[in-house]
């Protein structure tokens, strides 16, 4: 039997403390060591389509503010909210009766101004034969001629004045200036209206084809330029667009992009874009909103999922698996997504593999399997 002092068994317990640390250690760089398990996919190539989707706003095809050209009181209101008009048709009749009285007094001063003339130039032709005989001198000739050209003058400013009179008279009917749906009729018979009161009288829209506004990003529009090599060719490739309507149905119509500003809000950084839609049924109106939906198709591309990337600013990152490591790549992906995959134009070829899965938690240099 072998018996240990205290300094003996001491040594015992650091010989053991020892061994257990080695062994601890040994196991924590085989655990380091082990290769990481993740998923990989190769890359392959084949076409894909998204549908990108933006906030509109619909509007009639032509939305005319209706309004008064002249001051008066509304006699008659000849129209009601929600009424189909046609081009011509009158709204309202403001009070004729002051326009009237205006035009009667401008065909008279014009009745007065040719007769005015009519003796000027009876005076003028007549001193022009005495003159001639040495009757009368220059001077009287000189001044028939002169009363004869202001008559004419003041018979064109009497013919003016009979126009703007007439005009006047004309403004008092107001009409649809186009066909339509009228707007809502704020203005009712007894109101005081004038050119100036900055209200519309009404809104005439022409909802027989809709305008459909919405935006696009700068960079967006940039990349479907270079796509194509010039904005009038993307206008005249882009796919037939459709429209969500507030309720999310779908609208039974497929409208087209028909034009793209030319110019950037400063404020937003977007570029407005317009596209059109038929309303033969009359189920758009103008004021509506929804929501545009444009397909993009792909052909012949790589598609990877968003779960393989990494975003680096205004960059992606991927990892390749190049001899059982993780190898990182930039790669340049299409500006168009439906928020699971991404379309990468370049960084990456077929029978590339890569990590699909939680490559926010790989390192440059991990051990995969």
């Amino acid at each position: 039997m072998i018996r240990l002092n205290g300094n003996g068994l001491r040594m015992m317990m650091l010989i053991g403390c020892a061994a257990g640390l080695a062994s601890c250690q040994q196991q924590s760089q085989t655990a380091q060591m082990a290769p990481a398990t993740y998923e990989i996919m190769k890359v392959e190539t084949g076409d894909k389509a998204f549908t990108s989707t933006y906030s509109a706003a619909i509007r009639g095809r032509y939305d005319a503010s209706i309004l008064p050209q002249v001051s008066g009181t509304i006699q008659r209101v000849m129209v009601s909210e929600g009424e189909k008009v046609r081009k011509g048709q009158s709204l309202f009749i403001i009070d004729q009766v002051p326009y009237q009285a205006a035009l009667n007094t401008a065909k008279a001063n014009v009745e007065v101004a040719k007769a005015q003339l009519a003796t000027a130039e009876l005076s003028y032709n007549s001193n022009k034969e005495l003159h001639a005989q040495k009757v009368v001198s220059a001077y009287t000739l000189q001044t028939a001629e002169n009363q004869y050209l202001t008559a004419k003058a003041q018979l064109a400013q009497a013919e003016a004045a009979l126009t703007n009179a007439k005009n006047n008279m004309a403004y008092t009917e107001v009409k649809s200036p186009s066909d339509g749906v009228v707007g809502a009729l704020p203005m009712r018979e007894g109101t005081l209206v004038s050119p100036s009161m900055g209200v519309a009288l009404t809104t005439v829209s022409d909802n027989r084809e809709m305008y459909v506004y919405f935006s696009m990003t700068a960079k967006q529009v940039l990349d479907m330029t270079r796509r194509y090599g010039s904005m009038d060719e993307a206008l005249k490739n882009m796919p037939p667009v459709q429209l969500k309507l507030e309720d999310g149905s779908i609208y039974a119509e497929t409208g087209k992009i028909e034009s793209i500003s030319g110019v950037v809000d400063p404020q937003t950084g977007t570029i407005s874009v317009r596209a059109s839609f038929p309303n033969q049924g009359g189920i758009l109106h103008s004021g509506f909103n929804g929501t545009l939906l444009i397909p993009s198709t792909y052909k012949d591309v790589i598609v990877i999922p968003q779960s393989a990337t990494v975003q680096l600013q205004d960059k992606y990152l991927v990892y390749k698996v190049v001899d059982g490591k993780a190898a990182s790549a930039i790669v340049s992906v299409a500006p168009t997504s439906d928020g699971r995959e991404f379309v990468v134009t370049s960084g990456l070829q077929p029978g590339d593999e890569i990590i699909a899965k939680g490559a926010g938690l790989v390192r440059e240099g991990t051990q995969v399997r």
